[in-house]
């Protein structure tokens, strides 16, 4: 397993902020982040957070919790497949105490036991594991979920609580004989909090609701937070208040009984998690540091003044190169002068997720759910649509955005006025492309790949989990990438009775989740290319005669220091990827001799096309504008 490689922030983070958490006195906070590192914050005075200390693991780290009787100890877990704990002292000096590595999985989420020992991981494959912390020994499984574990919480009386993405609420009594409690919803759960007495417990719906539930499960209170996923939730110190961070970017305040007191928005903020403590809030970030408001009036007592640029998406403008970033900038680069600054379009002050082109115009889909068109330095912005616009594509005469939602929506190219909206898919619309000839493509996280027209939509496959991405080739192959560590590939057959794919194979290698893809060569006898988070570029040679040979086939073409993010075609015999690293590079055949010509050329004088490579590269950090 490598280890990420991201230059290092001298004010905070490189990446965004993926978990934060209050020491339970409020003086320090724990920031975790998709760098690897986690760092700890003197907040004794709010307004100016002062870095203390640096933790690193090799992946990112998806969680943090206090040890609640010794509070220098800190455990956090990460997608290496390990929990760490450190002792932290008030000094900022740090050292760590043990690790937990016979994980299965990437750990999403830890919490303590009351006794201070005992310490709850729950991970990718669904298990909830308990472990002693003092020895490191493994000591009992507490039930599993069917998909994705994503949060854990225990409550004061020792009731362990874990949520995940199959709708399932558990509730175990470790200490008591009785068998887990559970409560199953149509909607995943990525956030639950018991509040302080442990009377309640507080869950985070992907349908936008907020529930309170009793130790038994029984429903006490719901309430309907956004139109968007409701992602994290908190209970003040007191248990009067709930904090609640939605997907349409910023935080929800509300009373117990459900009463909304205030909504904070601002796009910078990355609601996937929240922590309060000693009258302070805290929030993740998409920038390099934590957001710090008041509990009591919402109002901001520090920010991350650092963007970071992580590439989330990429497009064609003429000659130059768009690539759409974390810190709300569209960066247009010139691959024919790769030492030549960046124009920097900035376009939002969160994520741009999505970009399509249309002549001198782009447009940006937005973690904040608007879509930005841009058009001679002149923004305009759509009203807002009501959750994450992580895909976007052109048909025609309209302008098709999917959604966290998974729905479709048409808007019109000039004006960007709403058409129409549709639900296409059963979970959030990772990628849309369009093919030659009209209709496109879409990847979503119901795991299926679909083609047809903004009204009319064929299931072309189904993979083993969400599918991140898609691609096609000359309106005839398609490809997908998974999280189930698989690419896709087939062909499109029919006409106006249907389409549907032929000859689909299946193509291993990444040994973590595929997230883009792209397509090389011909129809007849195309390369593959795929990037993972596992830092590999790979290629896969197709013979369509020949099926069974994908389970051997493959390669890796070049290994980047972060995981790959996306991917653009960029002419017939060249596609652009990009990694969270900031490498930008570009990928083709390598020009080949097979011949004696005394000028290097084959037997007929023409070179032959060598394999796949990297041709060139460039990183963003080093093509950024000073005054960015």
């Amino acid at each position: 397993m490598r280890t990420i490689d991201l230059p290092e922030s001298p004010s905070g983070h490189a990446a965004p902020l993926t978990h934060v958490a209050f020491r339970a006195d409020g003086l320090r906070l724990a920031s975790a982040s998709y760098d690897g590192s986690v760092i700890v914050w003197d907040t004794s005075v709010p307004e100016r957070p002062v870095r203390l200390a640096g933790l690193k693991h090799r992946r990112l780290v998806n969680s943090s919790a206090w040890n609640p009787v010794t509070p220098q100890l800190l455990a956090t877990a990460s997608a290496d497949k390990t929990t760490a704990v450190w002792h932290v002292a008030d000094d900022g000096a740090s050292s760590l105490v043990t690790v937990l590595a016979r994980h299965t999985d990437d750990i999403n989420s830890v919490a303590w036991m009351p006794d201070g020992r005992r310490l709850i991981c729950v991970s990718e494959d669904g298990r909830a594991t308990v472990w002693d912390t003092a020895t490191g020994a493994f000591l009992s499984e507490i039930g599993s979920h069917t998909a994705h574990c994503m949060m854990v919480s225990v409550s004061v009386q020792g009731r362990v609580a874990t949520v995940g993405e199959d709708g399932l609420v558990s509730v175990t009594a470790l200490d008591e004989t009785a068998e887990p409690v559970t409560r199953r919803y149509s909607a995943s759960i990525e956030g639950c909090s018991w509040a302080p007495d442990g009377s309640a417990l507080a869950v985070a719906r992907d349908d936008g609701v907020v529930e309170l539930l009793s130790p038994g499960l029984e429903s006490l209170t719901t309430v309907q937070v956004s139109r968007s996923a409701a992602r994290s939730v908190e209970w003040s110190d007191d248990g009067a208040t709930l904090v609640v961070g939605a997907y349409e970017g910023g935080l929800h305040f509300f009373d117990r009984s459900g009463n909304r007191l205030r909504q904070i928005s601002d796009s910078r903020i990355w609601p996937r998690s929240v922590s309060t403590a000693g009258g302070l809030v805290a929030a993740g970030s998409f920038w390099g540091g934590p957001h710090l408001l008041s509990l009591s009036d919402g109002r901001e007592l520090s920010a991350p003044t650092t963007p970071t640029y992580g590439p989330n998406a990429l497009a064609r403008r003429g000659t130059r190169l768009l690539v759409g970033c974390d810190s709300g900038a569209v960066l247009a680069l010139d691959l024919d002068e790769p030492g030549a600054p960046a124009l920097v379009h900035q376009v939002a002050d969160g994520p741009v997720l999505a970009l399509a082109v249309r002549d001198d115009v782009f447009y940006a889909g937005t973690y904040d759910g608007r879509v930005i068109r841009w058009a001679n330095g002149v923004r305009t912005a759509s009203e807002p649509l009501g959750a994450p616009v992580p895909s976007l594509c052109l048909d025609g005469d309209v302008l098709v955005a999917g959604t966290y939602n998974g729905e479709l929506i048409a808007l019109d190219p000039g004006t960007l006025e709403v058409l129409g909206r549709r639900e296409a898919h059963g979970g959030s619309v990772k990628s849309l492309v369009s093919l030659d000839g009209g209709g496109f493509l879409s990847a979503a996280t119901d795991r299926t790949v679909a083609s047809g027209g903004y009204a009319g939509r064929t299931a072309l496959w189904e993979h083993g989990n969400l599918v991140n991405a898609v691609a096609q080739l000359a309106g005839s192959v398609v490809a997908s990438a998974s999280r189930d560590h698989t690419v896709k590939v087939g062909r499109l057959t029919g006409g106006a009775s249907g389409v549907r794919a032929a000859g689909v194979q299946t193509l291993l290698g990444p040994d973590e989740s595929v997230k883009c893809v792209g397509l090389l060569g011909g129809p007849e006898r195309p390369v593959v290319l795929a990037g993972s988070y596992d830092f590999g570029l790979y290629a896969w040679e197709i013979d369509w005669s020949d099926s069974a040979g994908t389970l051997a086939s493959g390669r890796v073409v070049d290994e980047f220091g972060q995981g790959l993010s996306c991917m653009l075609p960029w002419d017939g015999d060249r596609v652009v990827v990009a990694g969270w690293d900031g490498r930008i590079a570009l990928v083709g055949r390598a020009p080949e001799t097979s011949g004696a010509g005394r000028d290097g050329a084959g037997r007929d004088g023409v070179k032959a096309a060598g394999p796949v490579t990297v041709l060139s590269s460039v990183r963003l950090d080093e093509l950024l504008p000073k005054a960015v």
